[in-house]
């Protein structure tokens, strides 16, 4: 009995092996072989490209010696089994925009034979030189704009992990520098000091007026000597009447930054966190000292009265101690679609697309001190969990605050660790030059080249 149980089931197996042969589809045999002809094309082009040969070739006469170097490079490029067709095709556009190929040259090694495949790549002259020329920020109303950027020596940052403030000044530098017909970098406190008095000034410059000023160093600002305690301009910088258990504050000191933010029509920039919140001199003996409790020497806090004293000198109000918050934390933000789509490709400036904003400043500001928000750069948050008593949607992360009569305040308003690229798209943003972008030499400057593969053996 179990013999014949075993006979049949032979038979099924027999059958159904019999019908799966039937209707089974195989692979071609330069499939079942493995290689990705479209692939190798593709990346032997790009390959070839990269490394000069490509484009040094197809743009010369068909007699010249650089096409047998092609061929060769080919060769070698290519495995043993794999055969090729390579065509070169001129582009013409017809007055309609509608573009034509045709062919031009074409190397090859053997016939392909029935299966192949192939890819393109566009290549562009070597001889084509593309430039961009940035208009210089106040060329259009004939008034060239300086940009000061503060690299002192003998000053210490906060809220910049992982940088100095003299490395963010070089980054600022590389950034912007092609938009200001001056640049000039302060590299010690004594030299704010000078700009601060309108005499620091780049060759041919004759005032300090309608500046940027940008500060590398974070919440801190650098402070001279002069508006120190005991320093000449002592009742411009120090209050002994405020803080006294903390022996005075220095919060007069950003009054007077906001004060001659205004007399100057500068743009002060804060590159990152809460603004005004410490003032920095790693050299002065009240200053040198001090610490901001987390080991940061030369350093003294001034806290949130530290912004609220810059608006009331750039609304030009009288001093007075002010502890009101400004600024708090609304979480994760992100660039807005017009920044994003639009602002960026235009400047070629490409920060993270969203960013953590743990000082956003309070809207408020904008009826206390009589500013206007220029171009926000981040969407507001609507319902952020971070925090649970305000409304997040109160508050700008990142936007330039331009006085109703003179100066401006550019408040980066984001976490540590900065982003140099979200100043320097804010101040781009806020002034807005035009890129003059030029091609010499674009006529005839592309080609179209097709790559086709065969496969020897087995085909």
């Amino acid at each position: 009995m179990r013999t014949v149980e075993v006979f049949f089931v032979i038979i099924i197996l027999l059958g159904a092996f019999a019908i799966t042969t039937q209707f089974a589809v195989l692979p071609s045999p330069s499939q079942a072989f493995g290689t990705n002809l479209r692939e190798l094309s593709q990346s032997t082009l790009e390959t070839l490209d990269a490394q000069g040969t490509l484009s040094q070739t197809v743009f010369k006469d068909y007699n010249d010696d650089a096409w047998g170097d092609l061929q060769k490079a080919l060769s070698a490029s290519l495995p043993p089994n794999i055969v090729y067709n390579l065509n070169v095709y001129n582009l013409s556009t017809n007055l309609d925009g509608v573009a034509t190929y045709h062919l031009e040259h074409s190397i090859f090694d053997a016939n392909l034979g029935a299966d192949s495949d192939a890819s393109s790549l566009l290549v562009t002259s070597p001889d084509v030189t593309f430039t961009q020329d940035p208009q210089k920020v106040g060329e259009s109303t004939d008034n060239p704009i300086t940009l000061y950027i503060l690299n002192c020596s003998d000053a210490n940052g906060w809220w910049i992990t992982g940088y100095t403030g003299q490395s963010l000044a070089a980054d600022v530098y590389n950034l912007l520098s092609p938009y200001f017909t001056n640049t000039m970098l302060v590299n010690s406190t004594y030299e704010l000091g000078l700009l601060l008095n309108g005499t620091l000034l780049p060759d041919g410059v004759e005032s300090v007026n309608n500046a940027v000023v940008v500060n590398t160093f974070g919440e801190a600002v650098p402070i001279p000597d002069d508006y120190c305690e005991d320093g000449l301009n002592e009742t411009e910088g120090f209050d002994p009447t405020h803080d006294i258990e903390n022996g005075g504050t220095y919060a007069k000191y950003f009054h007077t930054l906001g004060s001659l933010t205004r007399e100057h029509n500068w743009t002060w920039v804060s590159i990152v966190g809460y603004p005004f919140y410490y003032v920095t001199n790693t050299n002065n003996p009240h200053i040198s000292s001090s610490q901001n409790g987390y080991g940061i020497y030369g350093m003294d806090d001034v806290r949130q009265v530290g912004i609220n004293a810059f608006l009331q000198g750039l609304d030009d109000a009288h001093y007075s101690y002010d502890e009101t918050g400004t600024a708090t934390e609304v979480g994760v933000v992100n660039l807005t679609p017009y920044v994003r789509d639009d602002r960026c490709n235009y400047y070629g400036i490409y920060p993270a697309p969203y960013q953590t904003s743990s000082r956003a400043i309070t809207e408020d500001i904008l009826d206390d001190y009589d500013l206007i928000a220029n171009q926000e750069l981040f969407v507001r948050p609507n319902d952020n969990p971070v925090t649970l008593y305000i409304d997040e949607s109160d508050y700008i992360p990142v936007t330039t605050y331009r006085h109703t009569e003179r100066g401006a305040l550019t408040a980066i308003g984001l976490t540590r660790i900065p982003d140099i690229r979200v100043t320097a798209l804010a101040l781009l943003v806020y002034y807005n030059p035009t890129i003059y972008k030029t091609v010499f030499g674009a006529s005839g400057t592309s080609v179209l080249v097709t790559l086709q593969l065969g496969q020897q053996g087995g085909t």
